[in-house]
């Protein structure tokens, strides 16, 4: 694993390589601005899920964030920026911890951009673990937690709104996660080059080759 301070640009002699070797690049956003516009509707319905979930349990209102029938009243200190920057840190973390062998890795990266935290791996990894990598985050925090701390009264409003918080920044996992659903067959495993991702069919277990078949490791 290593710590960096960008994210990693792909390489164009990798990429030729993977196309070589049989490897099918996703489509997918050119950017992290396009990848944010286009998740404005994931965005919203999560923030909706999360909501209802809190609403089982305990009821959420305009006044948990600040707003009254007659005035608006956003209160910013430290305790809050250190808590939005726990949770920056934890939903990342719980992407980096559900990718195979991720401390010994050294094609995982970890850090932090003006648009927040990322984690990446290019290492070799199936279908169903990507996808649980990808999600991980917004069911743990935004699904679970509140189903737990909610079952138990402990829901503050504090808690809600980072719940809620959490869920609206899962919005571009969401975007990829439907990406790798439509584009993506069951028995593949996918492969990152900076922020371009590929995939390539599995047959039987093994990664399917131009010209040979090669086992594939275990994810």
């Amino acid at each position: 694993m290593k710590i960096v301070n960008k994210v990693p640009k792909s390489n164009p002699h990798l990429h030729l390589d993977l196309i070589k070797s049989g490897w099918i690049p996703m489509k997918e956003p050119k950017n992290v601005m396009s990848a944010i516009l286009l998740s404005i509707p994931f965005m919203i319905v999560a923030a909706f899920i999360s909501i209802g979930i809190i609403n089982i349990f305990s009821s959420i209102a305009l006044s948990d964030f600040g707003f009254t029938s007659d005035s608006i009243s956003i209160s910013i200190n430290l305790g809050i920026i250190f808590l939005l920057v726990l949770l920056i840190i934890l939903h990342e973390l719980l992407h980096l911890i559900f990718i195979p062998h991720f401390i010994q890795s050294q094609k995982t990266y970890i850090g932090l951009t003006l648009f927040g935290g990322f984690v990446l791996t290019e290492e070799e990894i199936s279908k169903s673990r990507y996808i649980f990598i990808t999600i991980a985050p917004f069911m743990i925090i935004s699904i679970i937690m509140p189903l737990l701390l909610g079952a138990f009264g402990l829901l503050t409003p504090t808690l809600k709104i980072l719940i809620i918080l959490n869920a609206m920044a899962s919005s571009v996992d969401l975007l990829n996660l439907l990406l790798i659903i439509k584009q993506v067959p069951y028995h593949a495993i996918l492969k990152n080059n900076g922020t371009n991702t590929y995939w390539k069919q599995r047959i039987n277990g093994q990664v399917a080759d131009e010209n040979n078949i090669v086992m594939n490791k275990e994810v």
